[in-house]
């Protein structure tokens, strides 16, 4: 078939065209996932906007304040963390969960465990297995740490769900000062209700023993509450931070300069 010089312009033309689609295509595509292999894939994880940005210590009528080392003194977080010692971490190589006691005791001697009074504490519907007054059966929340609505089901595969975070780890404790207090001292420091906060499982896990310089919660409103909350666990139990750590919280308390310390006050 012979074409004419005017066909066979219209075929160039048309194949200039074809391939200027196919390679704004794979420009694209190439962007594209260049965009979720950095920010893309997180950015569909944020926190929702309005999630919380803070939460409780003490629930009135029910819960009792465990004995700290020394008081939480009331006034600007900021102020509170000038106070705290600044030096490097002690060796963790000889830590033990066990050096804090067992876990979830009744160590407000109110007649249920801090697991149990925790999860009471946070989930504002909690359901009560029957019979009962203190073991957790179900509840939802906002959850503070990714700011997104969660349920809590007991169960041997559900309960994992939503766990009770130490906000200050133990771990991280231990290497910056829990090693000279008193076993009944960090007794108090496991089961201290301002330690202690009903979380997302896998945000939980993602934490793990991190301070403030490697990790915090994804929800950015409750940053400052968080930093503020470790910032004062740290000063009640004599605990230092290092410098990255105050280096971080002091930037977290930047956006946030009249966050108050945060007390065992009931709510």
């Amino acid at each position: 078939m012979t074409l004419t010089w005017a066909e066979f312009r219209r075929a160039r033309r048309r194949s200039r065209q074809a391939w200027v689609l196919l390679t704004s295509a794979a420009v694209a595509l190439v962007a594209g996932l260049g965009w979720f292999f950095t920010a893309g894939q997180f950015a569909a994880l944020d926190a929702p906007a309005d999630g919380p940005r803070e939460a409780p210590v003490l629930a009135a009528g029910w819960m009792n304040a465990v004995p700290s080392v020394r008081s939480v003194p009331p006034g600007p977080a900021a102020g509170l963390l000038e106070t705290l010692e600044v030096k490097g971490r002690a060796a963790q190589d000889n830590y033990d969960r066990s050096a804090f006691g067992q876990a979830w005791l009744d160590a407000d001697r109110n007649g249920c465990d801090t697991r149990n009074d925790i999860l009471r504490r946070d989930l504002p519907d909690a359901e009560f297995t029957g019979g009962s007054r203190c073991l957790v059966a179900a509840g939802s929340f906002r959850e503070p740490y990714t700011g997104r609505l969660t349920a809590f089901r007991r169960g041997a595969a559900s309960s994992k769900a939503v766990q009770v975070d130490h906000v200050v780890a133990l771990g991280d404790a231990w290497q910056k000062g829990a090693q000279q207090l008193t076993g009944g001292q960090r007794e108090h420091l496991a089961n201290d209700p301002l330690n202690l906060i009903a979380v997302d499982g896998p945000a939980n896990q993602d934490k793990g023993a991190s301070d403030a310089a490697t990790w915090l919660p994804p929800n950015k409103a409750f940053r400052c509450h968080y930093v503020a909350r470790q910032i004062s666990v740290k000063a009640a139990y004599r605990l230092w931070v290092t410098p990255g750590e105050k280096e971080a919280m002091k930037r977290v308390l930047g956006s946030c300069p009249g966050q108050q310390t945060i007390t065992a006050t009931a709510q």
